[in-house]
C-alpha cells in the first residue's frame, strides 16, 4: 500500500515541467529512488497507456524502456548533472524522427517544429482521445493462469497496458488500485490449491473497486468531453429522464454537485478523492429522490453505495409523464442576466417530457442554445433574431426530437430483432421511393446509432458525431 501511495507522487513531476528542467530531474530522481525501478516502471506503463490509449503494446513498451533507462542512468549516484537534460533531449529527438518507435500522434509534427524545452513540453502535453468504449475483456480464470504461468512479467505488462488504455479516463489512483489488486489476485489464485474458490473470493472483495473503475471512467470521459457546465446539464437531464416528477429546483443542485465532483477528482492524485466524493454524492441523490420513484428507491436500498450508484446509472428512462406544454422563456429572460439558466430550465423541461431522448441529442441542444444566446443577444435586434429561431424550432427541431425520442424509446423497450423489424417498416413508410439498398443503409445507420447512443453510458464524443 505504501508503494502504491508513493507512486501517485510521480504525477507531480509531469505538472512541474514549467518550473524548469532541474526541478523535473530532482523530482523524478527522488521518486525513482524512493519507489525503486520496478514500481517506477509499473507507473510508467500505466501513465503512458492512459496517455496514448490508441498506441500499440509494442509502442508503449519502447517508450517505457527509454523512460526507465533515462531515470536509471541519470538518477544514479555520481551521474553527471547534465545527464538528464541530455537524455531527455535525445528522447524528444527520437520522438520526432520519421521512424520513431513511439506511439504516433497527429500533433507530433507541430511539436517537432519547436526546439529545446519548448519541444519537450509540447510533446509531454500530447495525449490520445479516450477509447469510445472500454475494449478490455477479462479472460477466463483458466486462461489468466495459463498466460501468467507462461511469462508472469509479460502477462503483467500486457494487462497493465490493456486495462489502462481501456479505462484511460479513470483517475490515476483508481487505476493503480484496480490494477494492483487484480495482479495480486492472479498471482495468489494461480498458485492456490483451490483456484476456483480463490478467484471467487478475490473477485467479490474487489467488486467495489471494479465498479469504481468502470464508473469513474464513464464520469471522467464525459467530463473530458463536455467540461464542467455541460457535465452539470448532462447529469441534470439524466436525472430528469429517470425521475420526471422531480422539479428543476430539486435536481439542479444534484447536477452541480456531480459536475463539481468530476472537476475535483478526475485529475486528482489524492488516493480516495473519487471514491469518497462519489459515495457522498450517491447518498445525497438517494436521500433526495428515493421517495419520488420506486425504481430509484430500489437502487438505493443496498448497503454498498457504489453498487447503488451503478444501479442508478443503469436505470431505464421513465415512461413519458403527462405534463402541460413547457413554457418557453421570453426573449427578455433569455437575454437577461440569467439567460443561460432560463435556457437550461427549458432544456430540462424538454428532457423530462422526452425521457428516451439520448444524451448526445440533448448535448447538441445545449451547445446550440449557448451559441444562440451568444449570437442573438449581442445582435442589433435580439428579439427578431430569437423569434426567427423559434419558428425554426417549431418547424424543424421539435419533429426531429420526437423521432429521436421514438427511436430510442423503441430500442429500450424491444428485443433487438423486433426493434429492427419495426424500424424497417417505419422507414419503408417514410421513404416509399427509396431503393432496397438505400433502405438497408438507413436501417443500419439508425440501428447503429440506437445500439450505441440510446444507452445510459453512451460514449459522448462518438455519439456527438453520429447525431
Amino acid at each position: 500500500m505504501r508503494a502504491a501511495l508513493a507512486l501517485l507522487l510521480l504525477l507531480a513531476a509531469a505538472r512541474a515541467m514549467h518550473r524548469g528542467r532541474a526541478y523535473v530531474r530532482e523530482k523524478v530522481c527522488q521518486e525513482y529512488r524512493m519507489l525503486g525501478k520496478e514500481n517506477f516502471r509499473t507507473l510508467t506503463i500505466i501513465a503512458n497507456s492512459r496517455k496514448y490509449s490508441n498506441g500499440t503494446f509494442e509502442e508503449i513498451g519502447h517508450l517505457v524502456r527509454d523512460i526507465v533507462s533515462l531515470a536509471e542512468t541519470c538518477c544514479a549516484d555520481g551521474a553527471d548533472p547534465s545527464c538528464y537534460d541530455t537524455g531527455s533531449t535525445a528522447l524528444s529527438d527520437k520522438s520526432c524522427s520519421p521512424d520513431s518507435p513511439f506511439p504516433a500522434h497527429p500533433g507530433t509534427a507541430e511539436c517537432c517544429a519547436h526546439k529545446g524545452l519548448e519541444r519537450k513540453l509540447c510533446l509531454a502535453a500530447l495525449r490520445h482521445p479516450p477509447q469510445p468504449l472500454p475494449r478490455y475483456l477479462q479472460p477466463s480464470d483458466k486462461e489468466l493462469c495459463q498466460a501468467f504461468r507462461q511469462d508472469p512479467r509479460e502477462f503483467a505488462d500486457r494487462f497493465l497496458y490493456e486495462y489502462s488504455s481501456s479505462y484511460s479516463q479513470a483517475p490515476l489512483p483508481v487505476l493503480l488500485g484496480s490494477t494492483r489488486t487484480f495482479l495480486s489476485m492472479v498471482s495468489t489464485c494461480c498458485i492456490s490449491s483451490a483456484p476456483t474458490a480463490c478467484f471467487l473470493k478475490e473477485k467479490l472483495e474487489r467488486k467495489t473497486l471494479s465498479l469504481l473503475t468502470l464508473t469513474s471512467n464513464r464520469i471522467c470521459s464525459r467530463f473530458s468531453a463536455y467540461g464542467k457546465d455541460k457535465t452539470s446539464f448532462s447529469y441534470l437531464a439524466l436525472l430528469a429522464q429517470k425521475v420526471p416528477t422531480a422539479s428543476f429546483e430539486d435536481l439542479l443542485p444534484l447536477a452541480e454537485c456531480a459536475a463539481e465532483l468530476s472537476s475535483q477528482c478526475c485529475d486528482s492524485v489524492a488516493e480516495d478523492c473519487m471514491q469518497k466524493k462519489l459515495l457522498e454524492h450517491t447518498a445525497k441523490v438517494c436521500a433526495a429522490l428515493s421517495a419520488r420513484d420506486k425504481l430509484f428507491a430500489d437502487c438505493c436500498k443496498g448497503k454498498n453505495l457504489m453498487e447503488n450508484h451503478f444501479c442508478i446509472l443503469a436505470m431505464p428512462p421513465a415512461p413519458a409523464p403527462k405534463l402541460p406544454e413547457a413554457l418557453e422563456p421570453t426573449n427578455k429572460e433569455l437575454c437577461g442576466k440569467e439567460g443561460a439558466l432560463h435556457a437550461t430550465r427549458f432544456l430540462f423541461e424538454l428532457a423530462r417530457r422526452h425521457p428516451s431522448l439520448p444524451d448526445a441529442v440533448l448535448a447538441k441542444l445545449y451547445d446550440a442554445s449557448r451559441k444562440l444566446l451568444g449570437e442573438c443577444c449581442s445582435s442589433k435586434d435580439p428579439s427578431a433574431c430569437l423569434d426567427s429561431q423559434r419558428k425554426w424550432m417549431e418547424a424543424e427541431l421539435l419533429p426531429f426530437l420526437e423521432k429521436a425520442s421514438q427511436l430510442c424509446g423503441q430500442y429500450n423497450k424491444l428485443p433487438f430483432l423486433e426493434f429492427k423489424k419495426r424500424l424497417r417498416e417505419s422507414l419503408m413508410q417514410a421513404e416509399p421511393e427509396a431503393s432496397p439498398a438505400q433502405l438497408e443503409e438507413l436501417l443500419e445507420q439508425r440501428a447503429s446509432f440506437a445500439s450505441t447512443c440510446c444507452l445510459p453510458d453512451a460514449p459522448p464524443l462518438l455519439c456527438a458525431s453520429k447525431v
